[in-house]
């Protein structure tokens, strides 16, 4: 069966929750344990679709992954300006990798930023160790923006990337 990208519904929040929670942690992505705060923002896709759009990849009904795309202006948006969209916590479920899923929720939120008026980029923070993520965003042209670098916390650089559209 074909992979579906659509809009999370309440029935998926905890278990994309604990597939975005568990990336970052069993890829080693930040240093921190289960009692860590960032763990609860990982999980709280009920909070991040509240006020944004929360996508996911399926498939013969099993959830791959998600991502949150965030539109211009959306209090998800850590750096993208009046004019861009951005999206933020892409994540595929380990046994998952390798089918495509992260790829085609990153260009499903490519599509959408394009079809809002005015947007005239898509951007991204992302960690330096995410490999995987960076080979997805340079197959589909995006470019490392370093001079938009930033630090969410002390030790932590994210590396920044934008689409033109």
């Amino acid at each position: 069966m074909d992979m579906v990208i659509r809009r999370a519904v309440p029935g998926d929040y905890v278990g994309l929750g604990e597939i975005t929670a568990r990336a970052y942690l069993d890829d080693g992505h930040l240093d921190f344990n289960e009692d860590d705060a960032y763990l609860g923002v990982l999980r709280d896709v009920a909070g991040r679709a509240a006020v944004g759009e929360v996508l996911v990849a399926e498939q013969d009904g099993l959830l791959l992954g998600g991502v949150t795309f965030a539109a211009p202006g959306s209090p998800l948006a850590d750096i993208a300006g009046p004019d861009e969209a951005e999206f933020r916590m892409l994540a595929v479920d380990h046994a998952a990798r390798g089918r495509g899923a992260g790829e085609a929720l990153v260009r499903a939120c490519i599509q959408r930023a394009r079809a809002l008026p005015g947007v005239t980029g898509i951007a991204l923070s992302t960690q330096r160790s995410m490999g995987g993520a960076h080979r997805i965003y340079a197959r589909l042209g995006f470019q490392r923006t370093p001079e938009r670098d930033w630090a969410p916390i002390e030790g932590l650089t994210l590396l920044t990337y934008r689409l033109k559209l």
